[in-house]
């Protein structure tokens, strides 16, 4: 599971605990930008060290030795510090699939997404290329070297994600 450590990855870090009674029995993926603030990685490791999380911690090194930063812009600086960084972690640890806390209410490309979203070999999402999951029937057959992205939250509202942070 990818774990941004923003409010929806971590109400999924919470629900997915309160699922498994304490426990999170998968890794959790940071990828590190570099730019996270010292506070946020301190608060990672403590709560990794509290909650006995497995974390797997991901960073484009080369990326960030060559002066990849915002200033780049926001697709080429996220495509190179947070998916070529991701890339290497799934394929070195043959992942068929990873949970994200994305919401369809982000942005207009997440409200294309599934909650079970097919990727190719390489990672890559075709939008065109995405089954309909009417009444809440989901396409669980994919293609043999597929990768899934699943999207538990993926209907929640940015709303929902603050009510239930403070009903928790």
């Amino acid at each position: 599971m990818l774990w941004s450590m923003g409010k929806d990855s971590t109400v999924l870090l919470w629900l997915a605990r309160k699922a498994f009674f304490g426990h999170v029995p998968f890794p959790l993926v940071h990828i590190d930008t570099g730019h996270e603030m010292p506070e946020l990685i301190e608060y990672r490791d403590r709560l990794c060290r509290e909650w006995r999380l497995d974390l797997v911690v991901g960073q484009n090194t080369e990326a960030l030795a060559g002066g990849m930063g915002p200033q780049q812009g926001r697709v080429t600086c996220c495509t190179a510090m947070k998916i070529e960084a991701l890339k290497p972690i799934i394929a070195s640890r043959k992942w068929t699939a990873i949970i994200l806390g994305i919401r369809a209410d982000e942005e207009g490309t997440r409200a294309k997404e599934r909650y079970l979203s097919l990727r190719d070999k390489h990672g890559e999402w075709d939008f065109r290329d995405q089954p309909p999951e009417l009444w809440d029937q989901f396409n669980t057959t994919f293609p043999a070297g597929s990768h899934i992205r699943v999207h538990p939250l993926l209907d929640w509202t940015e709303l929902n994600i603050w009510e239930y942070l403070e009903l928790e």
